[in-house]
């Protein structure tokens, strides 16, 4: 597969490296970001959009510009197959990162995944734990290579915070997604976060995120959001409705 090469525009929120043939996205840190300030470069909000199976949602999301986009290789209406992914990461612009979501899978397969460039990221929807996390680190982090970042998917129940403040259950994660269940296209109660304990990661807010409730998902000052169904009409992704939520996303600080 042939890999555009970086730009190393500073103004983007998430940067790429291109290096030995794979994808190794650097997230920027809270550090670069206050540096950034000084310099009077404008932060901004991220955002990622998950559920990409068609070519054309691939066009609308070059034109859109989000952070991240998601290939779902779980059983989902939107499941795409290895050899899709490959082809719809072929047309993704530069500066926008492909997350794959996984449920349960090997962790072989992930890892060929992010060594031949069709993700850049990991999510994991299932019950990996901290030792299936770490293999998928070693796998990935061969001959110098940078591991792929994970993100572990937290459901969020009922009681306040019940459970992402225990590090135990997301050990060897680099980010935390707060969702209310795999593909519900609804969301928690939001509500809880102010009285919940600290996220002691970068975390994402999913779940029935949508142009109607975006503003009040950003006031929680997430890393970034990450929305599906609240893309689509008809359950295919709407462009008007993408590049709405990218620029309604850019109004905020990260």
């Amino acid at each position: 597969m042939s890999l555009p090469a970086a730009s190393g525009r500073e103004a983007r929120s998430v940067a790429e490296i291109y290096h030995m043939g794979g994808l190794l996205p650097i997230f920027v840190s809270a550090t670069d970001s206050n540096r950034r300030k000084r310099r009077g470069i404008k932060p901004q909000g991220r955002i990622k959009i998950c559920g990409l199976f068609r070519e054309a949602d691939v066009d609308f999301a070059n034109e859109a510009g989000p952070d991240f986009i998601g290939f779902v290789f779980a059983e989902s209406r939107r499941r795409v197959s290895i050899r899709e992914a490959e082809r719809l990461r072929s047309g993704l612009r530069d500066g926008i990162v492909p997350v794959g979501v996984f449920v349960n899978a090997l962790p072989e397969e992930i890892a060929a995944l992010y060594r031949d460039g069709v993700i850049g990221v990991a999510q994991l929807h299932g019950g990996e734990d901290t030792p299936y996390i770490r293999r998928l680190k070693t796998l990935s982090g061969y001959a110098g290579r940078t591991p792929v970042p994970v993100i572990k998917v937290f459901r969020v129940g009922g009681a306040a915070g019940a459970g992402w403040d225990d590090p135990a259950l997301y050990a060897g994660a680099d980010y935390l997604l707060l969702d209310s269940g795999s593909g519900s296209g609804k969301p928690f109660d939001w509500g809880i976060l102010p009285s919940s304990p600290p996220i002691s990661l970068p975390w994402f807010l999913a779940g029935g995120v949508s142009l109607e409730n975006i503003d009040s998902a950003l006031s929680y000052s997430p890393f970034a959001v990450d929305v599906s169904s609240g893309a689509e009409t008809d359950g295919v992704k709407d462009r008007q409705k993408m590049i709405a939520l990218v620029k309604r996303v850019r109004k905020y600080p990260a």
